[in-house]
């Protein structure tokens, strides 16, 4: 018995595969034969895949190295029995850690999804009886009978069936119903095109049918998607990675600094017990010990803005991730479009006509040659709008959430056609009431109905079909005028090569009358003697909002890709609709790529066609995973929009998983970083500026705590190097840090997006997380800190004051002049004049806790004790505040000057 897994089993006769499989059609297997099978090949189940345990995913949250720096902290403070401090550090650090370790809970349940997904019954023929059993209890050989509304139990080869159709959109991501035959295929048919096969968990819409079971539980498609979910790499944020490496530098710094300040201490023959005070205050002073909770706090405020615009975010780094996105993977039905099928094109009597208005609600018209005109005077087109309302099965509904379509969308589509076009659906029937009808069949391609034509006393048959299926059946052709002419093929057939070219599906239609006494029709009735009507083509609209949205997109430098199950000339139509064939140039065609030819692509191809490439179509799990791998080795943050467990496994891989929250199935949200509740490209786009936002604030929060850190450490370093008391102690350290970035540099986190943020290109994902300018910015008011605070000291301690004033005064400058430099940083590139002086009140109400914070400092007794502060006069005050305006004067000089540089060179480029 060959591997289930491994055969492809499409290419063989039915008779071959059941032969192969050791059963007989009409009796299936006995209980001996299911007993071995079920040892050989286990349950009909999938594998749940045990991920790390809670006690791991917890400890894994201190796994990184700005952790492991705080952490080493805390243990120094514990040896120096400083238990305050000890506890402080601490205490961020497990705050952070319950945070992610609560946000990353339901990161892995995919799986489970999956399983549960795939627990149903089915009706097996076993030992000549039917039997119904728990679809668990399968095996490779059983033959299972199905019928509308079942779920398909395994993958099976179609032994028979009649006028079977399945919805394959969860697998595949085809949005139509796929009609299943038992015929044989080619070896290299891509999986969506395979109609002879019936895959696990997709549902069946039509008809029935007999297949055997030829793979089970991790064997089947389902299972193989389960274990690329499974396998699937979770790569690390843009941010996170950033902050890695940020930590990493900064712990290499803080070692070599506290190494070189002890080193020099020891040359100057300062006491050992100083030296390691002073290697602790600066370490101390180094780590920015407020960073975690502040970049914890941003993102949560991020995801709360995300959420009042439809993106609900499931993990935290994900709000910057987006930010950082440069590629946009999406899918085409639902996301970039409406999925209602819409009529744009009519041909009849030789003329086009081109319907007004997009998707189900009847609200437009038809025109001919961009003029409007009376339909009675055009009756080829009457006919055909009325064969589309008289032949068709569906209903068009209206309620609370607006017109829908009960029924088939292709139908439902013809439905809306006929109400633009006048029609009445209810008077129509009156004047020809149905008398019988043949249901659509996929072996005829047609479906046709019979009315007695009240006005005429005569009976009519409507058929509606593909149109080669329809023109067979025709000897002539409706005329403009209505008169009957000998039938031109070559000339419809040129029609539809024409819409098709545009990614229309084309349907034809024809009529014939019988005599009044007809009241049923057969196949044989409409086997010749018609006359052919028209032509209807539709198409899946672009959404207005996704066009507007992918334009916002190229503006900002982000690429938008899409993939989707539908055929490569459909997807191309939708592509050139909605721009994306504008990435390469205003004249640059849409590039498709087809699953085919990249499964037969070289890993480097792939990698250049997905570069290149703007559309992907019928693609399969596997391809969509690999598409991402060749976007990220290409060094781009992808983001990856998926409803079906398909999608999943790629969903799960890309720096940004985004599932679908009113059609996407629960694996696909559960392997997702964000979900959209509406379905919206445009909420991409939305989601992209806020995180473009988010990432700012911290950068904006980064630039403006680093250089208390920078100057702290550079003030003790300057105190040892010339053999001076400490101006800063280490517990007054962490009162700057932790006060400041709480009560002041929080605040930014609730900086509004400042305008043009969508106008400017992605981040380079390998670029560092601050730029030199950032970077000459710290460093300049570093050492502002450290002239204004050690001078200030120095002075404090000539004019007589105690060690205990001279420090008070020392800290405060480094409090007054982060709140002077905190207006600064509400925009690195303009003035916060720009912004609006009270546009972020939370700015102005952190420099009032901040003061208030540090005159308690200065003068509450217990403050004393406890950080060995002192009281201090008004005119002390007076020049801390001077430091801290000669701090922002500074900035907003350099600020300024790097603005005229910047409007300078662009004058002269242009």
């Amino acid at each position: 018995m060959p591997t289930p897994s491994t055969t492809l089993w499409h290419q063989l006769p039915e008779t071959e595969v059941t032969d192969s499989l050791g059963v007989q059609p009409d009796g299936g297997l006995d209980a001996a034969d299911i007993q071995d099978r079920r040892e050989k090949f286990g349950t009909n189940e999938l594998t749940v895949r045990t991920g790390k345990g809670p006690l791991l995913r917890f400890l894994l949250q201190f796994h990184q190295t700005l952790v492991y720096i705080l952490l080493a902290a805390t243990g120094v403070k514990l040896y120096l029995q400083d238990w305050a401090a000890a506890s402080v550090i601490f205490g961020v650090v497990l705050l952070n850690s319950i945070i992610g370790f609560i946000q990353e809970g339901k990161a892995l349940s995919a799986l489970a999804a999956l399983s549960k997904a795939l627990k149903t019954e089915a009706t097996v023929l076993r030992s000549g009886e039917l039997h119904r059993i728990d679809a668990s209890d399968l095996v490779p050989g059983d033959i299972v009978v199905l019928q509308s509304g079942d779920k398909v139990p395994a993958d099976m080869r179609l032994l028979s069936g009649l006028e079977l159709q399945i919805d394959e959109s969860a697998l595949t991501g085809e949005s139509v119903p796929v009609s299943k035959q038992v015929a044989v295929l080619p070896e290299d048919t891509s999986l969506a095109d395979r109609t002879n096969m019936l895959f696990s968990s997709t549902l069946v819409t039509y008809g029935t049918g007999r297949g055997v079971v030829v793979a089970t539980g991790d064997a089947t498609e389902m299972g193989r998607i389960s274990t690329l979910i499974s396998s699937a790499e979770v790569l690390a944020t843009p941010l996170t990675r950033k902050i890695a490496k940020f930590s990493e530098v900064l712990l290499v710094a803080i070692l070599g600094l506290a190494t070189f300040t002890f080193l020099v201490g020891v040359w100057h023959g300062q006491p050992w017990e100083n030296l390691f005070m002073a290697s602790v205050a600066l370490s101390v002073a180094m780590i920015p010990e407020g960073l975690p909770a502040v970049m914890t706090i941003t993102l949560a405020i991020g995801v709360s803005r995300m959420a009042k615009r439809n993106a609900i975010i499931r993990h935290l780094p994900a709000v910057e991730t987006l930010g950082s996105t440069t590629v946009i993977c999406s899918d085409k039905t639902g996301t970039l479009t409406r999925n209602e099928m819409t009529v744009l094109q009519v041909w009849a009597g030789g003329e086009l006509f081109a319907g007004q208005g997009i998707g189900y609600s009847p609200e437009g018209h038809f025109t001919l040659q961009d003029t409007a005109f009376e339909i009675d005077s055009k009756p080829a087109f009457l006919e055909c709008m009325q064969a589309g309302l008289l032949c068709n099965d569906a209903a068009l509904e209206q309620n609370e959430q607006g017109w829908t379509v009960a029924g088939d969308p292709t139908e439902g589509a013809l439905l809306v056609s006929a109400r633009k076009a006048g029609l009445d659906t209810t008077t129509l029937a009156t004047r020809l009431p149905q008398l019988d009808a043949i249901p659509f069949k996929s072996q005829y391609q047609y479906m046709a109905s019979l009315h007695h034509h009240t006005a005429r006393d005569e009976n009519v048959v409507y058929l509606k079909g593909s149109v080669e299926s329809v023109l067979q059946r025709c000897s002539r052709v409706l005329a403009a005028d209505g008169a009957a002419l000998p039938l031109e093929r070559a000339a419809i057939e040129a029609q539809v090569e024409r819409m098709a070219g545009q990614g229309l599906r084309v349907l034809g239609f024809a009529r014939r009358f019988l005599p009044p006494d007809t009241q049923h029709i057969d196949p044989r009735s409409v086997a010749e003697g018609l006359e052919f009507i028209g032509l209807q083509g539709m198409i899946d609209p672009p959404r207005e909002e996704a066009i507007t949205a992918i334009a916002a997109c190229q503006a900002a430098g982000v690429q938008v890709k899409m993939i989707t199950g539908d055929h490569a000339l459909t997807a191309a139509a939708i592509a050139e609709k909605i721009g994306l064939s504008k990435q390469g140039g205003a004249d640059a065609a849409t590039t498709v790529c087809t699953g085919r030819e990249l499964e037969a692509m070289t890993e480097a191809e792939l990698v250049e066609a997905a570069n290149h490439a703007s559309v992907f179509a019928r693609v399969s799990p596997e391809q969509k995973l690999r598409l991402v791998g060749a976007l990220q080795a290409n060094q781009e943050v992808v983001a990856m929009t998926g409803d079906g467990v398909n999608d999943a496994p790629a969903v799960r891989k890309a720096d940004i998983g985004i599932a679908m929250g009113m059609t996407g199935t629960e694996v696909a949200k559960e392997a997702a970083d964000m979900v959209l509740t509406d379905d919206n490209f445009a909420t991409i786009e939305a989601a992209v500026e806020e995180g473009r936002g988010v990432f700012d604030n911290l950068i904006k929060f980064l630039t403006w705590i680093l250089p208390t850190n920078a100057g702290q450490g550079l003030i003790i370093i300057v105190a040892v190097l010339f053999a001076q008391p400490l101006p800063v102690l280490p517990v007054q350290v962490l009162w700057i840090n932790m006060t400041t970035a709480v009560l002041l540099g929080l605040a930014l986190a609730f900086e509004p997006r400042e305008p043009g943020i969508m106008q400017c290109p992605p981040r380079t994902p390998g670029s560092a997380i601050l730029t030199s300018e950032m970077v000459f910015r710290i460093v300049l008011v570093g050492l502002l800190l450290l002239v204004g605070s050690f001078g200030l000291f120095e002075w404090a301690l000539q004019q007589g004051d105690s060690e205990a004033q001279a420090r008070t005064i020392a800290v405060n400058v480094f409090a007054v002049g982060q709140s002077f430099y905190l207006l600064n940083c509400r925009s690195l590139r303009v003035s916060m004049l720009r912004l609006g002086l009270f546009s972020n009140m939370w700015v102005w109400a952190g420099i009032v806790a901040m003061a208030a914070s540090s005159l308690a400092f200065t003068y509450l007794p217990v403050m004393n004790q406890l950080f060995h502060t002192a009281p201090i006069e008004v005119i002390d005050w007076l020049y801390i505040s001077a430091v801290g305006l000669v701090i922002y004067l500074v900035v907003a000089c350099e600020k300024w000057i790097r603005l005229w540089l910047a409007q300078r060179a662009d004058s002269l480029n242009a």
